[in-house]
């Protein structure tokens, strides 16, 4: 029942905002759940935020894992999911004819790729003690140079079938492919989360890495492998990154998304300093801002000024969610509950609590 309880605080934050948004587009037209069937496949608003949010949600598991252990937030996610995509668009392009099997072997190569990287940033991390969000900078200032060099200082075209409906929608599927691809990748995790012991250890060295330590959990070897986990993470959102855009682009693929998917696991109800989380939050959290942003654009906000009404919203949502306002909200609500309770027996002349400790209600003592 309390750990019920718990998922649905953490879930608060996130359902509450979503619901907002989804009342303003209501508000703006009442078609924004209309659903339209297109060749086979379902277009309309939610089919489009499902579509548009397959990296963010991908990216966002990762950092919530990265976060609760390590206490800190790796800001290399995009360009990580450049110099991966990268590779794949290397391999292919170079592999002559392209089959199912050349992508599938260019997709396992990128995932090799992206935990190297992960394992570059876990060492100076989990080893030599870097706080995460300096680690991850170096990857960040550089990163898109080593993409830059390994696509040819060009911007590489994936003219090809398989890649084209991989990005949009596989002939037959009612779904866009990358939102069959990321539900496949939640449900993975899911199942690795339920079948080993990865969230409690998780969990454990961002609350106490000490105490972790005594029992019998090496703090160094979990905050590794979540980068490790990132790594593919980052691997898995750059293929879809760049099957979706049909091309690769070093300077503006996925350039952003790390401050979206640490934003997304705020919005998740997640502590940004580590110890307990909620994936579900966090993967609401991400869907939540895709709509925020399509909402944005749905109240013709211009793009340029759309950065500054998400930092606004931004602002007011992290002061709401924020330890003072909760506690604030609290004590005001047990005030109102107890103003209620007194108004209650009032009305209904019911006496207050008779009984005293060690009497009965005749005021003799008990035996």
């Amino acid at each position: 029942m309390r750990a019920l309880k718990l998922q649905i605080s953490h879930l608060f934050l996130p359902i509450s905002v979503m619901v907002l948004l989804i009342i303003i587009n209501l508000i703006k037209g009442a078609d924004y759940f209309n659903i339209t069937l297109v060749n086979g496949a379902l277009y309309g608003n939610i089919p489009n935020i499902l579509f548009g949010a397959s990296e963010l949600v991908i990216l966002t598991i990762g950092m919530t894992l990265v976060t609760s252990a390590s206490q800190g937030q790796d800001i290399s996610i995009g360009v990580s999911a450049t110099i991966t995509s990268a590779i794949f668009v290397l391999f292919v392009l170079n592999a002559g004819q392209v089959t199912i099997f050349t992508i599938l072997a260019g997709f396992l190569i990128s995932c090799i790729a992206g935990l190297v990287i992960g394992a570059f940033n876990g060492i100076l991390v989990s080893v030599f003690k870097v706080q995460p969000m300096i680690a991850t900078l170096i990857l960040l200032t550089g990163g898109r140079s080593i993409a830059f060099m390994i696509d040819g200082k060009l911007s590489p075209i994936l003219a090809n079938d398989i890649s084209n409906q991989i990005g949009t929608v596989i002939p037959g599927l009612p779904l866009q492919t990358p939102i069959i691809l990321t539900a496949l990748f939640i449900v993975i995790v899911a199942v690795v989360l339920k079948t080993t012991n990865l969230r409690l250890y998780a969990e454990s060295v961002g609350i106490n890495p000490s105490a972790a330590r005594l029992n019998g959990i090496d703090p160094k070897k979990i905050i590794f492998l979540t980068f490790l986990i990132m790594g593919v993470c980052s691997a898995v959102a750059g293929f879809i990154a760049v099957n979706k855009a049909g091309r690769h682009d070093s300077v503006n693929l996925l350039k952003f998304i790390m401050m979206d998917a640490i934003l997304a696991v705020a919005i998740g109800g997640n502590s940004l300093i580590g110890g307990k989380f909620s994936i579900t939050g966090s993967i609401i959290g991400a869907y939540t801002i895709e709509m925020l942003n399509r909402t944005l654009l749905r109240l013709e906000v211009e793009t340029e000024a759309i950065k500054a009404f998400k930092a606004v919203f931004i602002i007011i949502l992290m002061v709401v969610a924020s330890p003072v306002v909760r506690v604030f909200a609290k004590k005001a609500l047990d005030q109102i509950r107890s103003s209620l309770a007194g108004i209650a027996v009032k009305l209904t002349g019911a006496p207050k609590d008779t009984a005293v400790s060690g009497t009965d209600a005749s005021g003799k003592k008990e035996n």
